[in-house]
């Protein structure tokens, strides 16, 4: 576009009178200004430079009807003045497009006065001079007409942008919520046969090393103590197969409106016995304006502790800052955060934290979160991971009002 304009200008060079010199640095002075006028509107966004490039155009456009013609009114380089007028309706509204072509008119017509001082004006010279003058406001308002179509499908293209991109988060956030119900709704199927499969083996494994320890000989301590073992690691996955049955079936909520914070503050305090030498700090910010919710308050205390004792875990001897948040969510209900300033989760990792058994602690069984968000799933909530660029973890809840 710079590249036309310059070879418009050059044209213009070439036209008679070429020995005006004013004529040609004019000319250059447009020039000059064109390729420097996106920079200066980059530069000064708001209505200033827009107004400075209509301003200095107008300028110039004035200048050089004054050195093209022996009577300036009688130029025939006035449609020059259809640069500033068509500028101002690009970059501009149409009332601000009509001010800037009536000040265009006026400078047009400013040299009306000298003309008139050595000629008369005819009835013909009249109809001219308004035909010249109309024409820069049709121009001004057609442009300016298209201009703000052009805006306004602009704009509605960025609006369905930006909603599809956060369309496109919620599938895929809702995906992933997807895939993480349809394991665990497969586990939850896999526990029935693993209650069978599993505990008569443990059972009799567990009888059978109790029976042995009776009868071994009092002399014979090594075989006792492995016996001990046996009945001691058989009775210890026992215990996780009850856990994992009791994760996985169906549970039965006692629902009654319950308060958020008392909640909340049972959590955290049961997470620093957990931890009593941490030396996190423990931000709470609580509104005052939260309804209670209809809520199995064991249930979600519980959800809460386990989130709570995950922070102050992960932090460790280092300490942090856990900050716990609630506020009212949009549509009702409340919304929870935990906030932690600790190593974080890696993004390879964000799907699987969910899932039971995944864990990288090294003495970790896997089903705090994955109950956390049994827990929540049972109250018609979402639990979410957040990723929102800040150091540390982000776990939010949002509970319905219903």
């Amino acid at each position: 576009m710079d590249l036309c304009w310059l070879v418009f200008l050059a044209g213009l060079a070439l036209l008679p009178p070429l020995g005006e010199v004013h004529k040609q640095l004019i000319l250059l002075g447009f020039a000059v200004f064109q390729i420097l006028e996106g920079r200066l509107l980059r530069k000064m966004a708001s209505w200033k430079g827009p107004a400075l490039a209509v301003a200095v155009k107008l300028a110039l456009a004035t200048l050089l009807i004054g050195h093209t013609g022996e009577v300036a009114i009688n130029s025939r380089y006035y449609p020059i003045f259809y640069v500033p007028v068509v500028t101002a309706a690009m970059l501009f509204g149409p009332w601000a497009t009509l001010a800037w072509t009536g000040a265009a008119s006026a400078a047009y017509l400013s040299y009306l006065w000298p003309a008139l001082q050595s000629f008369r004006l005819e009835a013909a010279g009249v109809e001219e001079l308004a035909l010249r003058v109309l024409f820069l406001f049709l121009v001004a308002m057609i442009i300016n007409r298209f201009v703000m179509d052009t805006r306004g499908q602009r704009d509605l293209y960025r609006q369905a942008a930006e909603d599809l991109e956060v369309a496109n988060r919620e599938l895929r956030r809702a995906q992933a919520e997807a895939r993480r119900s349809e394991r665990l709704a497969a586990l939850g199927q896999l526990s029935a046969g693993l209650a069978h499969e599993v505990r008569n083996p443990l059972a009799v494994i567990q009888g059978s090393a109790e029976m042995l320890k009776e009868n071994l000989a009092a002399a014979d301590a090594v075989s006792r103590e492995l016996a001990g073992y046996i009945s001691s690691e058989v009775h210890r996955a026992n215990l996780l197969v009850s856990r994992f049955l009791e994760f996985a079936r169906p549970g039965k909520l006692t629902r009654a409106p319950a308060a958020i914070a008392p909640l909340l503050d049972r959590a955290v305090e049961e997470a620093r016995a957990r931890w009593p030498h941490s030396p996190v700090q423990v931000e709470r910010h609580y509104d005052p304006a939260l309804a209670d919710l209809p809520l199995d308050a064991t249930l979600i205390e519980r959800a809460f502790a386990n989130l709570a004792s995950n922070a102050f875990e992960a932090m460790g001897d280092r300490g942090g800052r856990l900050s716990v948040a609630a506020a009212a969510a949009a549509g009702g209900g409340a919304r929870i955060e935990f906030r932690d300033t600790g190593p974080g989760v890696p993004g390879e990792l964000r799907e699987q934290i969910f899932n039971p058994f995944f864990t990288t602690k090294p003495a970790g069984v896997g089903l705090g979160l994955a109950i956390v968000a049994k827990i929540v799933d049972q109250h018609g909530g979402v639990l979410r991971l957040l990723d929102d660029g800040r150091p540390g973890a982000t776990f939010e809840i949002v509970l319905p009002a219903e």
